[in-house]
């Protein structure tokens, strides 16, 4: 079993700063990408950003320039920074981490329960 844990969201106002982790634990032997995804109310869920394990990234137009995603292989851990943050950032924000366990020799996507962050303006 894999559980992947999201922590770091919160209320923050426009044009500050946030950063969530995101740490996959369990029976793992590699991570391929790990992606953060949002998802506000009444929208779909959309891609934020994505990293592979090689540390190349992703990012969606919304947010280029002002987030930046990293990774730390030997945690299982993946980072999102958040600047100049707008009120319409404000979303529900999942981590989805693509896994490949021990034993099996195809990737499995496993995803956090989500953190919530709010932008006021």
């Amino acid at each position: 079993q894999v559980q992947v844990v999201e922590s770091g969201g919160g209320l923050v106002q426009a044009g500050g700063s946030l950063r969530l982790s995101c740490t996959a634990s369990g029976t793992i032997f590699k991570i391929n990408d790990m992606d953060w995804y949002r998802q506000a109310p009444g929208k779909q869920r959309e891609l934020v950003a994505t990293i592979t394990s090689g540390s190349s990234t992703n990012y969606a137009d919304s947010v280029k320039g002002r987030f930046g995603i990293s990774r730390e292989n030997a945690k299982n851990t993946v980072y999102l920074q958040m600047n100049s943050l707008k009120p319409e950032d404000t979303a529900v924000y999942y981590c989805n981490a693509h896994v490949v366990s021990y034993g099996r020799s195809y990737q499995y996507d496993y995803w956090g329960q989500g953190t919530q962050v709010t932008v006021s303006s």
